[in-house]
């Protein structure tokens, strides 16, 4: 067991103690913090709580958090899309739909499964079993490219080109509304307080988070669009263009708009993926091209439009 121990602020006071710990343990699901509860391993200022509890300024709340239990991600064949391989990177059109690493309820049908099976032992090590090769990732819902690493040293300079946000990333997405110009969202990103599942714009909490878009193609009720992004923040596009009132099409967590299309999630490519080599020092850079849904979608959008 491990303790953990946090003190309630002000601006937190009258949360529900499982919405509050599952916002300041972001690496817990709800429903498990709810089964600790049960467990009575948390505990209010030395006293056995329940998960609807309204935590106060003050309160002390303490956490005994089991040890983890080691995991057996198996290698599993699977028809990886792979857009470039050498001895340090892999890069892959990640189809939508696909999980990135696993996680409860995705074991053993996931793009690390594919990869274990693929490269065998030659991935980067550093973020542990889960994720082994996997310096970023992209929704489940979301297809196009993502960069795998073989090696630490690679891993190393990848994820500090990204956390310096050198790399190239630009998305291609249909958004709902007609969106007339081209704009920059410059909005911090932190996890939502009320809902896990969430991101959500806090002032206060959140993280810097810059999406450029330009307009590729405007239609009755929609619009195509270009991200670029300066920050790679959790579900960063779907949130920035539902703050201003322009949801991704298909987006039933952001938005939620009702879509004439069935599009199993949101409409979001990941197009395009650059960085500096670790080996070589040069730029390169990788294209996939939009998934057979994404462009019956703006043929359909395109034959409306002249009707």
């Amino acid at each position: 067991m491990s303790l953990k121990t946090f003190f309630v602020d002000f601006d937190d006071a009258g949360m529900r103690v499982d919405a509050y710990l599952a916002y300041v343990l972001d690496d817990l699901s709800r429903a498990y913090i709810q089964k600790l509860i049960r467990e009575g391993l948390v505990c209010c200022n030395e006293r056995q709580i329940k998960a609807n509890y309204r935590i106060s300024p003050g309160d002390e709340i303490a956490v005994d958090l089991p040890e983890p239990q080691p995991l057996c991600v198996p290698p599993i064949e699977m028809d990886l899309d792979i857009l470039y391989e050498d001895d340090d990177l892999i890069f892959i059109n990640k189809p939508k739909g696909l999980v990135v690493h696993p996680a409860p309820g995705h074991m053993e049908d996931t793009l690390v499964n594919g990869l274990l099976w693929h490269c065998r032992n030659s991935l980067s090590g550093i973020n542990g079993i889960l994720r082994p090769g996997i310096v970023h990732r992209i929704d489940k819902d979301t297809s196009g490219v993502i960069v795998v690493c073989k090696n630490d040293s690679a891993h190393r300079s990848v994820a500090l080109q990204l956390a310096e946000h050198s790399a190239v990333r630009r998305y291609q997405a249909i958004c709902c509304g007609a969106v007339t110009e081209d704009g920059t969202v410059d909005a911090p990103i932190a996890r939502s307080r009320t809902n896990r599942q969430k991101m959500a714009i806090d002032r206060s909490a959140g993280k810097r988070a810059v999406t450029h878009y330009h307009v590729l193609e405007t239609f009755d009720k929609y619009t195509y669009i270009e991200c670029a992004l300066e920050t790679g923040r959790t579900h960063q596009i779907r949130v920035h263009m539902d703050s201003i009132s322009h949801p991704l099409m298909g987006d039933t967590v952001y938005g939620n708009r009702p879509c004439p299309f069935r599009t199993d999630g949101q409409v979001l490519h990941a197009g395009v993926l650059g960085l500096v080599h670790p080996s070589t020092g040069q730029y390169i850079e990788f294209t996939a091209p939009l998934p057979e849904y994404f462009s019956g979608i703006l043929s359909a959008l395109r034959l409306r439009s002249r009707e």
